[in-house]
């Protein structure tokens, strides 16, 4: 698949917020797709920001439908192109974790049961920060948003992060991979793979939302990177049910290092919440243990 890196297929001048993680992510995605794509985005930030009325930051054809349905609407574009003879141009849906995680994952499950061609990309900032900062089922244990505060009687989100790698491994897709913007040739390399594969495969991609997470613009993909490094987010690859590749740690950060630079987690460092911050080392060693990424 030969693509331009130096094209931007998603235009300057849309509304993202500075150092959003959601328009880094899609301008890589699109860079290694190429042109010959048909881009289907749910509700959420990424349609907000690129669709403003009377205008568009998309190079490629695009179409927005609801919050649900998504897999739906490109499962229907997928095989009108079939219907005319156009096995080229590949469909790609990319979706926030809200629409990925909770609203429209009924539809993605259909979509991957039924075995279309089509590459899904989630788009994690791990809450619905487009409407202003609720939980999803993508939000982290301990983190606060505005549907689950930290306060007297509350310490932030008490339930742990849906796995929605292994949900999606349950379905036996091809392609299953974890990608970060810190890792962009990583991530481009995924993005064709899963292009190249006969059927349905899902990429699960970190985008942080500074907004959201409580960082400065110039530190999206230095928490990126952290998230990895920590053994929080894997990054891994599954082909055909095995694991086929998976991003070393030399030496895995203590979880602190990631939690300490974001205010949606600014409570776990009193002296109360302390064993909370445990509980999130257990998981990230949980993973290190159960992806061997210790190397």
């Amino acid at each position: 698949m030969q693509t331009d890196l130096k094209k931007n297929y998603l235009a300057p001048g849309h509304n993202a917020c500075p150092g959003c993680g959601v328009a880094i992510g899609v301008r890589l995605i699109l860079r290694a797709a190429g042109e010959k794509v048909v881009v289907v985005s749910p509700t959420g930030c990424l349609e907000t920001f690129t669709s403003p009325y009377g205008a568009s930051a998309w190079e490629v054809p695009w179409v927005h439908p609801l919050f649900e349905n998504a897999p739906a609407v490109a499962s229907g574009i997928e095989a009108a192109l079939k219907y005319k003879g156009d096995y080229e141009t590949h469909v790609i849906v990319i979706g926030g974790d809200g629409a990925t995680f909770d609203i429209g994952f009924g539809a993605l499950s259909g979509m991957v049961e039924r075995g279309h061609d089509i590459l899904y990309i989630c788009y994690d900032n791990e809450a619905y920060m487009n409407t202003g900062i609720q939980r999803s089922g993508a939000t982290p244990y301990g983190a606060t948003t505005n549907t689950t505060p930290r306060g007297k009687f509350s310490r932030g989100e008490t339930r742990p992060k849906k796995d929605l790698l292994e949900i999606m491994r349950a379905h036996n897709l091809r392609y299953v991979a974890s990608a970060t913007i810190a890792y962009p040739q990583d991530l481009a390399r995924k993005v064709k793979k899963g292009l190249a594969i006969d059927g349905p495969a899902y990429i699960h991609l970190i985008t942080p939302c500074n907004l959201g997470w409580g960082i400065n613009p110039e530190e999206t993909v230095e928490l990126s990177r952290l998230i990895v490094k920590t053994g929080l987010f894997p990054l891994v690859e599954y082909e055909d049910g095995e694991l086929t590749s998976v991003h070393k740690l030399k030496n895995a950060l203590p979880v602190e290092e990631y939690l300490k630079k974001q205010k949606r987690f600014a409570h776990l460092f009193e002296e109360e919440n302390a064993q909370m911050i445990a509980e999130i080392q257990k998981m990230a060693d949980q993973n290190i243990k159960k992806y061997n990424l210790a190397g």
